[in-house]
């Protein structure tokens, strides 16, 4: 039995993947899970798991050597898929010793505790073993006038804290297999969205705003553009690329539906007042009237948009599903899951949004 040990899996993305395995192999994998459960990390995102005799959730974080050490210590590690991280730029601007700690020696840690368990005597590695970081496209910085796509050959230049952190950790990442020969890839996306995803992020941050009457803050003039990818889609792709994929190789994982930040507003403002029944008080709360421009955020890059030629080439994968379609499984899964949002945007979160986001 192949043991994938999965790093932030209690998050948005890393528990949408382990959801993803389990569908695709059911009880021909382990998955361990290990999660600091950090202010986005949420067990509930696994509850229908967390029985399962496959399955494994340690507390643990990755800056922790020893704590990874004995991980890898008392399991045969066949996989890593290195998700945790922090991840919101805004947090970033605030604080940014946190994400070099987390992002960057965090990730030194889980790259060391790998190579000491899979390095053999004469300088290789145990058959079939794969470390896979997980980065981001905001890695290259923003798309300038004139320019297409971010490729795996675009030259980085991330504008915030949280962008050189992911950077940096891509960067040793990358070294490994330079220096070691140590078996790694690198997949960078564009931006995620479905379910569970923490409701700081714009989608479910409007979704949940507009169902209650409040205010939709949209930074600067809105108009900043980004790349959406539905979750489930980047799972599958890096499920292909540590099957498919050369070793030692970056993969772009890109969704081909470039919009506005205020398109992806009114999108959804449009498609809740399509979903939400006659009869069903939320429908009138739901109005284009709350949309609120709040002050830009600091360094905020104008446009991404990712290439996925490359892992479409070599490993087959492709973006399935459409804006349209994915944001109607977003929007449905969070008027399924209306318990999962109010124990979220309770407590601290509530005062985090209060004060990052400041109507001008």
């Amino acid at each position: 039995m192949r043991t994938y040990l999965v790093t932030g899996g209690a998050g948005f993305i890393g528990s949408n993947y382990i959801h993803y395995m389990f569908r695709k192999y059911g009880g021909s994998i382990r998955i361990i899970n290990v999660d600091a459960l950090t202010y986005a990390g949420n067990l509930e995102n696994l509850k229908d798991v967390e029985n399962q005799d496959n399955y494994t959730f340690i507390r643990a974080d990755i800056r922790d050597r020893e704590a990874i050490e004995k991980i890898f210590a008392e399991n045969d590690i066949d996989r890593v898929v290195h998700f945790a991280a922090e991840s919101h730029v805004d947090r970033s601007i605030r604080n940014p010793e946190i994400f070099v700690e987390t992002n960057v020696l965090g990730t030194l840690v889980m790259l060391n505790a790998a190579k000491k368990a899979w390095e053999l005597p004469d300088g290789t590695y145990k058959e079939d073993k794969r470390f896979l970081y997980v980065s981001t496209d905001e890695v290259y910085g923003s798309l300038e006038e004139g320019d297409t796509y971010f490729y795996e050959t675009t030259p980085f230049a991330p504008h915030s804290p949280y962008s050189a952190s992911k950077a940096s950790g891509d960067m040793l990442t990358k070294a490994y297999w330079d220096t070691y020969r140590f078996p790694v890839n690198i997949t960078s996306c564009s931006n995620n969205y479905g379910p569970y995803q923490f409701p700081e992020k714009l989608i479910p941050l409007i979704i949940n705003n507009a169902l209650q009457g409040k205010k939709l803050p949209v930074y600067g003039d809105g108009k900043n553009v980004r790349d959406w990818l539905y979750v489930d889609d980047h799972a599958k792709a890096i499920d292909m690329v540590q099957e498919k994929g050369r070793l030692g190789e970056r993969y772009n994982i890109g969704g081909h539906n470039e919009k506005q930040n205020i398109e992806i507003v009114n999108i959804i403002l449009e498609t809740l007042q399509e979903m939400l029944s006659e009869d069903d008080p939320r429908k009138a709360l739901v109005s284009k009237d709350l949309i609120t421009y709040v002050e830009d955020r600091k360094g905020h890059d104008r446009r991404y948009a990712i290439a996925p030629d490359k892992i479409k080439e070599e490993i087959g994968w492709y973006p399935e599903t459409m804006f349209k379609e994915g944001i109607r499984l977003t929007i449905q899964w969070f008027f399924e899951h209306e318990d999962w949002m109010k124990n979220v945007t309770s407590g601290d979160y509530q005062k985090y949004y209060e004060e990052m986001y400041q109507v001008k």
